[in-house]
């Protein structure tokens, strides 16, 4: 079934709506916006989440208008026990913080300070399962105090009234049940719309780069299985707002795989929060640590993973924290090496890989991995690049490599590969592909992005894991045969050069080569010809 394309229109409108409130509240464009945006549009979300789950356990309280005075008359044993019933990905509410209720009393004194204290009191009571950690074990809060934005404190009732009364006019309710099927890629198209203004890291640290869906997907339907077994653990260690996880966990199934994740940015951190509870992966909110995966590994030592995907930075300067890296603990963790620190651009370190390293070492004894990488890293002739490229060819763990068009990250021109690793490898059937050439290019603002269509990426994906060799686009080689080629993963090098030949009689060869004389003949005429008169040219100066 698909979902109606109204309901996705009717949502964006909802996002839309809240950003008027907050331009009208002078907040536009301000860095408090996506706090504001996003906190609502969850809170919203929990809250349509909630009444469905219970209507469903208690039918009789179908009806909207008395759901909540239902909800408040029954015995608080009785109350409790419905509770219990809820799934774990549905947060534990009680009347009075409901959409609906504030809705009520909108009009009493200090309705913003009413409207902070709702929001704080559903932090506290649901913290152990919303809320995210850091690599030290504190916790954040899933809503902040939003009227305390408006410096203006007479106007926090009226900006807080304006909130409740947009989220009252919309309902999640109705499409819980319709998308239930296509729930992924509805969201994803929500979620994207909901970031789109905020996607950026302002810091310049992780998570510098927004995944491409195109890419997200094509990762994760190489990388799965068709029928996977089992809880699978996944993890990405420079997590950004989720979306080849997300990707990789559709592919799985949610309810057959854990997420893991570090970040060392809040604001992704947040947005990879929204985006579990949306994809009805909130069970894995707790395994979201903000942290500096390379300098404080919050998972080093304590899990191997079955699926790492990641599109780390690629370049960021680390050299306040560097040193640290040295010590003998992580020695086994960086086997290729540390990058030095340069004299000059100490923002090009290429931190790209220490990340490499740290996912091949956090991989289990049959894990698989998808890393971005850029291009230059599957060709360099020395350094940590090649004994990364040795490494993974020598213990059979290369699947195989994808390079991808350029220009298909609207944020950067640098051109990217995809290393696929795999601990049970074959290494008799490395798949080596280069899909630069396909796509087509769109304009997106001031950005030029290229775009694979779907067919491209079926293409590329039946291609790689039916380890099919075609012409222009794929080779499969051996593990010796990479070595031969000083361990490139450039499938360019491999493909065979052609020559065309003809049968053609010694008449006919001796008229070509005839024709080649002349021809020569005279180009060497014109040569001579043009060079007399630029000596001519070159006297009548001298003359002057």
């Amino acid at each position: 079934m698909t979902l109606d394309i109204t309901y996705t229109t009717k949502t964006k409108q909802l996002i839309d709506n809240l950003k008027s409130v907050c331009a009208n509240y002078g907040l536009g464009n301000d860095g408090n916006e996506f706090k504001i945006i996003s906190q609502v549009f969850l809170y919203k979300f929990l809250n349509d989440k909630f009444r469905y789950e219970i209507k469903k356990l208690k039918p009789e309280l179908a009806d909207n208008k008395t759901f909540n005075a239902q909800l408040e008359a029954m015995p608080v044993g009785d109350r409790e026990l419905l509770m219990d019933l809820l799934d774990e990905n549905v947060p534990r509410l009680k009347p009075h913080q409901l959409i609906a209720h504030l809705y009520n009393i909108q009009n009493t004194g200090d309705f913003g300070k009413t409207f902070d204290d709702t929001l704080r009191d559903i932090s506290l009571e649901n913290a152990d399962v919303f809320s995210i950690k850091s690599s030290t074990g504190a916790k954040d809060k899933l809503f902040d105090e939003l009227s305390n934005f408006i410096t203006d404190s007479s106007q926090r009732d009226a900006f807080c009234r304006a909130l409740i009364n947009k989220l009252f006019e919309f309902s999640f309710e109705e499409s819980f049940e319709t998308y239930f099927d296509e729930k992924y890629d509805f969201f994803k198209d929500i979620f994207e719309y909901l970031i789109k203004d905020y996607n950026s890291d302002s810091g310049g640290k992780y998570a510098e780069y927004y995944t491409p869906n195109a890419v997200a997907r094509i990762i994760a339907n190489i990388l799965v299985d068709e029928d996977e077994q089992g809880n699978k653990k996944c993890y990405d260690p420079s997590v950004g707002s989720g979306s080849l996880l997300m990707s990789l966990a559709h592919k799985i199934g949610e309810d057959k795989c854990t997420i893991y994740s570090e970040d060392i940015s809040q604001k992704s951190s947040t947005m990879l929060r929204l985006n579990l509870i949306l994809n009805n992966l909130t069970h894995s909110i707790p395994n979201v640590i903000k942290t500096n995966t390379i300098a404080e590994p919050f998972y080093f030592e304590k899990h191997q993973f079955d699926y790492i995907v990641s599109n780390p930075p690629f370049k960021l300067d680390f050299e306040e924290f560097r040193a640290d890296l040295e010590k003998d603990s992580f020695k086994e963790r960086f086997f290729a090496g540390i990058p030095n620190v340069p004299k000059a651009k100490k923002e090009s370190m290429a931190i790209y890989l220490l990340f490499i390293q740290h996912i091949i070492h956090s991989l289990n004894n049959t894990g698989k991995a998808a890393v971005v990488v850029p291009t230059g890293f599957i060709t360099a002739q020395s350094g940590i690049e090649k004994k990364i490229r040795e490494r993974l060819v020598d213990k059979g763990w290369l699947r195989g490599v994808v390079s991808m068009p350029s220009n298909i990250f609207a944020s950067t021109g640098t051109n990217v590969s995809v290393l696929f690793i795999d601990k049970k490898a074959d290494r008799e059937h490395i798949v080596l592909m280069d899909a630069s050439k396909l796509g087509a290019t769109i304009k997106e603002g001031k950005n030029q992005r290229t775009v694979l269509s779907r067919t491209e990426e079926v293409d590329i994906v039946d291609t790689f894991n039916n380890r099919q060799a075609k012409e222009n686009l794929s080779v499969i080689v051996s593990k010796e045969k990479v070595k031969e080629k000083n361990y490139s993963f450039s499938a360019g090098q491999y493909f065979e050069v052609k020559i065309d030949y003809s049968d053609i009689t010694a008449e006919e060869f001796a008229a070509r080569m005839q024709g080649f004389e002349e021809r020569l003949s005279a180009l060497f005429a014109d040569g001579n010809h043009l060079n007399a008169e630029i000596q001519k040219q070159i006297k009548g100066l001298n003359y002057v």
